[in-house]
């Protein structure tokens, strides 16, 4: 007996994956989403310190110029990590999803001027792979014959700043608030401003800080589907 269905297999090309993601790469180094700027906005006009509602115009300031100009938001443009829903009917040709996902990065990284920090054997040698290759990629397989690209610049003041915890299943909802709110008050100043809060609960480990990065909503411009 066959099962029928409704969805087509589709081929997506890799080289369309190369260069969506040196786009996005680029993009998402370049602009903060909508709703973050809004965020920000907010807070400068509500802001009553002086030097708070300082900081906050600058910051704004740096919006502007690396939107107007297509200069980084910020000297460290990070590692790239990407989050991969792949549709089971998508058959990618031409090349593997990873390699045209490295190669996207290498291309976005070196054309756009962007700083590589990536290194080859980090706990010996630290060779720069001089186009921040490779990237950390998060691959879910999802029903459909859509691929949906999402790009993260993570930092290494961020990255730093990052904490983990096993909490005993008895513990509730109240020590796992104060430990989120614990965190942000010890980085201080350490990653750079503005904060934007990623909070992943459940599961193991690695996937609980996975979800902390794949649960932040993206921009148009740093997130693509076909």
């Amino acid at each position: 007996m066959t099962a029928e269905t409704s969805t087509a297999v589709r081929e997506i090309n890799a080289d369309e994956i190369t260069a969506t993601v040196a786009e996005l790469c680029q993009a998402a180094t370049h602009f903060l989403p909508d709703d973050v700027v809004a965020g920000l906005e907010r807070a400068r006009d509500s802001e009553q310190a002086e030097l708070g509602k300082q900081v906050l115009i600058e910051i704004l300031e740096n919006v502007d110029i690396a939107k107007n100009e297509q200069l980084p938001l910020c000297q460290d443009t990070g590692t790239t990590v990407v989050i991969v829903e792949l549709g089971q009917d998508v058959h990618i040709v031409g090349g593997s999803l990873t390699d045209a996902i490295n190669a996207g990065v290498a291309k976005g990284y070196t054309e756009g001027y962007l700083r590589a920090s990536m290194v080859d054997h980090p706990f010996s040698s630290r060779v720069n792979t001089k186009d921040n290759t490779p990237a950390v990629m998060h691959i879910e397989v999802v029903p459909g014959n859509k691929l949906k690209l999402k790009i993260l610049p993570k930092g290494g003041g961020c990255e730093n700043m990052s904490a983990f915890k096993v909490f005993l299943p008895s513990a509730g909802k109240e020590p796992i608030v104060d430990f989120v709110l614990r965190t942000i008050e010890e980085s201080g100043g350490n990653p750079c401003p503005p904060l934007v809060v990623g909070v992943g609960v459940g599961g193991s480990s690695e996937y609980a800080m996975y979800l902390a990065k794949k649960r932040r909503p993206s921009s148009r411009r740093s997130c693509w589907s076909a």
